[in-house]
């Protein structure tokens, strides 16, 4: 046997073992998401005719080999959770533009609120929390495409940190994102630095002797938000989806805050309170329940 027919053998024997390894992996990852919450809306909310469903994004990634390969055999639930591949975004986008679905901002949807308007029809509201390049990166060009209006919830005292496996933006390319978008974005708060998990996966926001902390984080986020960008923020966002009870009565107290958002699954409507605003998190097992109620 020459050298080249032993090159040939060996590359197809790795060939096929990594063939074996990704769909063993990818199996395994199958088991792991059916036991996972799976992000979908309420049956019964799919048929919603009135109602403003709020979308809750994290990452859009590139439409890469290495993201491709990464989404097929990671366990890492942050693949599968909270990641968005840039084509499956553009086709929820156009999803949106082809029903005409109504895309506001969420200053749009405080005002209805203030004025009692009702809600007829479909409408939704793009939000984005963390803010990592991938949001200005890859997400923006396409929102500023359709011209579509939304929210960034910014961990005030993160930017530029390397978080989950991900580098979140600078103040500079946040505020160069604030010029292109201009009266497209707007932008809330996600605590200054108090967006992590401590002991058995408790957000240490939610730690009753963390309450003072909090306060002063709040406070804190709140400030470093009106020197970067202008103004105090309407908008808190939870890290992790919820607080407790103590945390929602100060947060629901504060002046000027009108809207917090939570990752409550459910559709906004006209009996909701926005300070305990329901989201969807958009991902791949989520949207196909999400175009259900946009197609009805």
């Amino acid at each position: 046997m020459n050298k080249k027919a032993r090159v040939c053998i060996l590359i197809s024997i790795i060939a096929t073992f990594l063939i074996f390894l990704a769909v063993s992996v990818n199996r395994n990852i199958r088991y792991e998401i059916g036991n996972h919450p799976s992000y979908a809306i309420p049956k019964q909310d799919e048929h919603i005719e009135n109602g403003v469903m709020v979308f809750s994004y994290h990452r859009i990634l590139n439409d890469q080999s290495i993201v491709k390969f990464d989404e097929m055999v990671s366990p890492n639930s942050q693949f599968h959770d909270f990641n968005v591949n840039l084509p499956a975004f553009k086709r929820q986008m156009n999803a949106l533009q082809k029903n005409h679905i109504k895309v506001i901002s969420l200053p749009d949807l405080i005002k209805m609120f203030a004025i009692h308007k009702k809600i007829r029809g479909k409408y939704v509201v793009l939000t984005f929390d963390d803010i990592d390049r991938t949001m200005i990166d890859n997400a923006l060009p396409v929102l500023l495409k359709h011209q579509y209006p939304f929210t960034d919830s910014i961990i005030t005292g993160n930017t530029a940190w390397y978080k989950a496996g991900t580098k979140l933006a600078t103040w500079p390319a946040i505020l160069k994102m604030k010029k292109q978008a201009g009266k497209l974005v707007t932008f809330g708060v996600h605590t200054n630095r108090m967006h992590y998990l401590v002991d058995k996966g408790i957000p240490v926001f939610n730690i009753p002797s963390n309450f003072m902390r909090f306060k002063r984080d709040y406070a804190v986020s709140q400030n470093v938000l009106r020197r970067k960008v202008g103004y105090k923020s309407s908008i808190f966002t939870y890290p992790y989806g919820s607080g407790t009870p103590q945390i929602q009565r100060f947060l629901s107290s504060r002046p000027g805050l009108k809207v917090i958002l939570t990752l409550n699954n459910g559709i906004v409507t006209d009996h909701s309170d926005l300070k305990q605003t329901p989201r969807v998190l958009i991902n791949s097992n989520s949207w196909p329940s999400v175009e259900r109620w946009i197609d009805e």
